[in-house]
């Protein structure tokens, strides 16, 4: 086990940690637990990278463990109502949309490679960036009060990010070959 993959399960453990302290209302001790969380993902790829330390097990590990924080998180203020929960029924879907794509690509035994795309990353660091804002929204709506119209581009990211892996899916299905050929050319 390496300090990566210690680093992505630490992720995994924060995650309820994450959820009892919004539920007890301490919003701000959620808010620096998302942060570490979220730090601990930079970090852990980061040094995968640097000290060429990437795993199979990080790889597999990595993704299942941003799901995790940012589902659990969207539900979490969703059920709250410190997030709108038509945004939260976005996030999860794609999500749920995208793995439910996986099970069906493996159903059919398709040798596909999961690399996140552009549109993907940029979901991602939207949504990320939507919770923290959210979270720490007491203080942090004073010092970027446009913060509060992040919902739509992240619900948008979210929408187009999903289609763009449906079309992926169905491109492997169709013809695996040329998919993965033209994944490994982007």
């Amino acid at each position: 086990m390496n300090i990566p993959n210690l680093l992505t399960i630490g992720r995994i453990l924060l995650v309820p940690l994450l959820v009892i302290f919004l539920l007890d209302g301490r919003e701000m001790a959620a808010f620096w637990v998302f942060v570490v969380a979220g730090v601990t993902d930079a970090l852990d790829g980061f040094l995968a990278r640097v000290l060429k330390q990437k795993t199979e097990f990080g790889a597999f590990i990595d993704p299942i463990a941003d799901k995790l924080l940012l589902i659990t998180s969207y539900i979490t203020l969703a059920v709250l109502g410190i997030l709108p929960k038509w945004l939260a029924v976005v996030v999860v879907s794609r999500d749920v949309i995208i793995c439910g794509g996986i099970g069906i690509l493996m159903l059919y035994n398709r040798d596909f490679k999961i690399k996140p795309s552009l549109v993907s990353k940029v979901t991602t660091f939207l949504q990320l960036l939507t919770v923290v804002f959210y979270l720490g929204h007491d203080f942090l709506q004073p010092i970027f009060p446009m913060g509060i119209y992040l919902l739509y581009p992240t619900a948008g990211f979210t929408i187009l990010s999903g289609v763009h892996y449906i079309v992926r899916g169905l491109d492997i299905l169709g013809d695996p070959e040329a998919a993965t050929q033209r994944q490994e050319d982007e």
